[in-house]
């Protein structure tokens, strides 16, 4: 259901001061994926220096998701009842100072402790600024500020990936964990300074619909197709950030410096689909194209046939072929990301 009408969208324009909100949102889902990148590109110094076994480092990578989906589902509740200024306030604070630690020496267990930390933190991120944004645009706008929003992660790879490489060549790999730490400081100084709340939110006894029951919503088709989707698409992300610099420095003998840049590539690939993906979409629905074609087709069928590319790999003979098909398999499945947080907002009541 869309938001209701106010002074700000009777026309179905954006509010005054939207795109800044979406572009602050941006800078968030920057930070929040150079935290979960950090932990993937140090692989390799990370596991010489404590020395891990390959099941140690999966589980370090693991550990990031424990409490992840949890953490989303309880803070999906607090922000009925609580502003998203506050909750994405606390959110990127929890985020910097879960970094800070790493700066030390530190043990397997301290990491993994603040691996677990930062996923708390790091799991109801993208929800909470869906939510925050939905605030600022209709429905009919809201595809292409999504698929903004979506590109933060890209973008806080193609951005911190070489920095963060950088410092880890130079000055180790506890200093990068320091400096995410800082940036996520200065993120939240930022929305301290210049977030606030949209002002699509209000609802009357007239505007608001009728109640709906939560297991009414969780069982729908396009929630459930939703889930499924999202599933499989984070698997290959979960699988990139962590092992993708491992397996090129280890399984094809690239060195530190040059994993850095060739970690890029998916990112890059990733965020042009992306983007071409909510671009097309808007301009579908503008068109009068259904919701299931301009959003349940298009975001799906990448997905489905960068799984297909994927599920080739083990068959592939090494080097660059093998990182071309992690490269486009993985980029593909971001489609997804795009149109499924619209999808669910055409049927959950504003309240």
């Amino acid at each position: 259901m869309a938001a209701p009408a106010t002074p700000g969208n009777l026309a179905g324009q954006a509010p005054k001061g939207a795109w800044k909100i979406t572009f602050l949102l941006f800078l968030l889902m920057v930070v929040n994926f150079a935290d979960k990148i950090v932990v993937g590109l140090a692989g390799v110094p990370i596991v010489n220096e404590l020395e891990l076994q390959p099941e140690q480092f999966g589980l370090l990578g693991s550990s990031f998701f424990f409490l992840f989906s949890i953490s989303a589902i309880v803070v999906g509740f607090i922000v009925n009842r609580v502003a998203t200024r506050w909750v994405l306030l606390v959110l990127a604070a929890v985020w910097a100072l879960a970094q800070f630690p790493m700066i030390g020496t530190v043990g397997f267990t301290t990491l993994m402790i603040c691996r677990v930390i930062l996923g708390a933190g790091e799991g109801p991120a993208a929800a909470v600024a869906v939510h925050a944004l939905y605030k600022w645009f209709p429905d009919e706008k809201r595809t292409l500020p999504t698929a903004i929003l979506t590109q933060g992660s890209a973008f806080g790879v193609i951005l911190a990936v070489p920095a963060l490489n950088w410092i880890i060549v130079n000055h180790g790999w506890h200093y990068a964990f320091g400096a995410l730490g800082v940036v996520g400081l200065i993120w939240v100084l930022a929305w301290m300074l210049l977030g606030r709340e949209g002002p699509l939110t209000e609802t009357t006894a007239e505007t608001a619909g009728p109640r709906i029951p939560y297991l009414q919503l969780l069982t729908s088709r396009t929630f459930i197709g939703c889930v499924l989707a999202s599933f499989g698409a984070y698997w290959a992300l979960s699988l990139g950030l962590t092992w993708f610099t491992s397996f090129v420095v280890k399984g094809l003998g690239f060195s530190q410096q040059e994993a850095g840049f060739i970690s890029i590539l998916p990112w890059v690939f990733g965020a042009t689909v992306v983007l071409l993906t909510g671009w097309l979409s808007q301009a579908l629905m503008a068109r009068g194209v259904s919701s299931r074609r301009a959003r349940g087709v298009l975001g799906s069928a990448p997905l489905v046939v960068g799984g297909c590319i994927l599920a080739t790999l083990p068959y592939i003979p090494g080097g660059a072929l093998q990182i071309a098909t992690l490269v486009v398999g993985a980029g593909l499945s971001g489609s997804i990301y795009v149109v499924c947080a619209p999808m669910l907002a055409e049927f959950s009541p504003v309240s």
